[in-house]
């Protein structure tokens, strides 16, 4: 069997799940009795693992979320009041889709982020966008965009992800900027892309903390 050139053309062609596939059963004492057909399966299912996992780690090093999250780590039997059936429809995506928005509250201590980053999580496994920020953090990654001249290129990627997690919003009192700044992100991603924010303040007071 001509392995080498074999990995080489693999490799060339930039199916290297395959490549590594095709060594490893290679080195089985059994390879000769796969048939064609079952060795090219093997390859393409590789391959395709091989590409869902470099395209989610992407993903995930994109969102730079708070927490590595999995919806399947969840500890239901924490009393939080958190509805399975919602909960599942939340990470189903559908609502991402359609571009609506979510708003978790609750007391600190819950797992209002660790909640939202297990739907960012399950969004990147679905090859959707996201971005996530701590509301403080980010405010002050936009006050310095403004002076270094970032402002229109950060403001184009959290207006442009599938899914944006504002974590932590209201803790203090917007000042104008800050209430500018939120205002832009919000009226670009309105209606074209989902959004979640995580607060511990009720929404009925979110009027104290924007101001006018």
């Amino acid at each position: 069997m001509l392995t080498h050139p074999t990995l080489d053309h693999l490799a060339a062609m930039g199916l290297h799940g395959m490549a590594k596939a095709f060594a490893e059963l290679a080195e089985r004492q059994d390879a000769d009795t796969l048939t064609h057909g079952e060795w090219l399966a093997l390859l393409l299912e590789r391959e395709t693992s091989y590409r869902h996992d470099r395209r989610l780690a992407a993903r995930l090093r994109y969102a730079r979320l708070r927490h590595m999250a999995a919806p399947e780590d969840i500890d239901w039997r924490a009393h939080r009041g958190l509805d399975r059936t919602l909960f599942a429809a939340l990470l189903n995506g559908e609502w991402i889709d359609a571009a609506d928005s979510l708003i978790l509250t609750g007391p600190t201590g819950v797992g209002k982020s660790w909640l939202a980053c297990a739907i960012g999580f399950q969004a990147c496994r679905d090859n959707r966008s996201v971005l996530y920020a701590r509301v403080p953090k980010l405010f002050a990654d936009l006050a310095l965009a403004h002076i270094d001249g970032r402002y229109p290129r950060l403001m184009r990627a959290l207006g442009g992800v599938k899914l944006l997690i504002l974590d932590d919003w209201g803790m203090t009192p917007l000042d104008a900027q800050q209430r500018h700044d939120l205002m832009e992100i919000l009226e670009e991603r309105y209606g074209r892309r989902a959004t979640l924010i995580t607060s511990q303040v009720p929404v009925d007071r979110w009027h104290d903390v924007i101001g006018d």
